[in-house]
């Protein structure tokens, strides 16, 4: 087993590291520079969202879509209630029809 290591050794161990270390440098930059495009691109693309929800809730056009939605809602609550007196009207006469006798027994006319 060696105690010392030579000096031609520790030179060559330095160089190694010093090469790992500029390796590691580089890449480290790279990713930085990397990171901060992305981060630019996430900020833009957030404020973007922002402003598509904030314009799209309030833009003239949905205000419209929403007033129409409301009417049509009004407008079928009162086809339902016509549809329903109707089905009434038509029950009735249906009854009428369907015991013309005794109508007119209730009725007082036979």
């Amino acid at each position: 087993m060696k105690d010392s290591i030579g000096e031609p050794d520790l030179m060559k161990r330095i160089d190694e590291l010093s090469n790992s270390l500029s390796i590691a440098l580089e890449i480290n930059d790279k990713y930085q520079r990397e990171s901060v495009v992305l981060n630019n691109k996430v900020r833009a693309a957030e404020g973007e969202t922002s402003i598509v929800k904030a314009v799209g809730m309030n833009s003239p056009e949905m205000k419209a879509l929403k007033a129409e939605n409301e009417e049509l809602k009004a407008e079928l609550a009162r086809a339902k209630e016509d549809h329903q007196f109707d089905k009434l009207v038509h029950r009735k006469e249906l009854e009428a029809l369907s015991n013309p006798i005794d109508n007119l027994r209730k009725k007082g006319l036979m």
